[in-house]
């Protein structure tokens, strides 16, 4: 299955790192010697998605100065309004062309080895009729022990909150056809599409086999900082 297109998220305030995020917009700062928005953009380039497109909101002209220089083929949607994660993807969904695609979360720590759970990804999406796949971190193998789960997941691939062993996180794959009943300009979270899906039988999901590293908090970043095993 080809998929080449996608989006990054990257319009949230990042309170939790406060004081870094007063002056620097989250997915600006480094971890493993790069900007978290770079893991996301590389993971996608790997995999020959080179469609894509960032949206802001906070501090939305340092994302854009950034990305116009050193990314230029990349795309910015700017929300004067923050529209949250299912609004700031709906926003954009015509930049989709009715294609399926990618959706990743600015402040997980992204690397090389992330392909195989997309292409895990696409193959499930590709064998079920549904429309919406998202990928999970067993709890385990979270590097961030206060999080919580999410989703359960059972013998068919199917997402259920039967428990909360699983993590989501920050991918996902989609068909724009999900949307079909929000309106531009709605602020919603993806959870409401997501709940709704769940309740249809038609959320698949994948567990990755990465160790999951997400900036939570300014605890975990600095952590997450003195890292040996984040490279490209």
């Amino acid at each position: 299955m080809l998929i080449k297109k996608a989006i990054i998220l990257a319009a949230g305030f990042g309170k939790r790192l406060l004081p870094l995020t007063k002056v620097q917009p989250k997915p600006l700062l480094e971890i493993g010697g790069k900007k978290l928005i770079e893991h996301s953009i590389h993971l996608l380039r790997k995999n020959n998605i080179t469609d894509i497109i960032v949206n802001s909101h906070y501090l939305h002209e340092k994302i854009s100065e950034f990305i116009t220089k050193k990314y230029s083929s990349i795309s910015i949607s700017y929300e004067k309004n923050i529209l949250d994660t299912g609004g700031g993807i709906l926003n954009v969904i015509d930049f989709f062309d009715q294609e399926n695609f990618f959706v990743l979360n600015s402040d997980t720590v992204w690397n090389e080895a992330y392909s195989n759970d997309l292409n895990q990804l696409k193959e499930i999406f590709k064998n079920s009729n549904n429309k919406a796949a998202l990928l999970l971190a067993d709890k385990k193998n979270s590097f961030d022990k206060k999080l919580s789960g999410d989703f359960g997941l059972d013998q068919n691939n199917l997402l259920n909150k039967d428990n909360d062993d699983y993590i989501y996180t920050g991918c996902q794959l989609l068909n724009p056809s999900i949307f079909n009943l929000k309106k531009k300009g709605d602020i919603f979270s993806m959870n409401e599409i997501w709940n709704d899906l769940i309740e249809q039988k038609s959320l698949n999901g994948v567990i990755s086999q990465c160790p999951f590293l997400h900036a939570t908090d300014l605890e975990i970043y600095n952590q997450l900082n003195n890292l040996k095993t984040i490279d490209w």
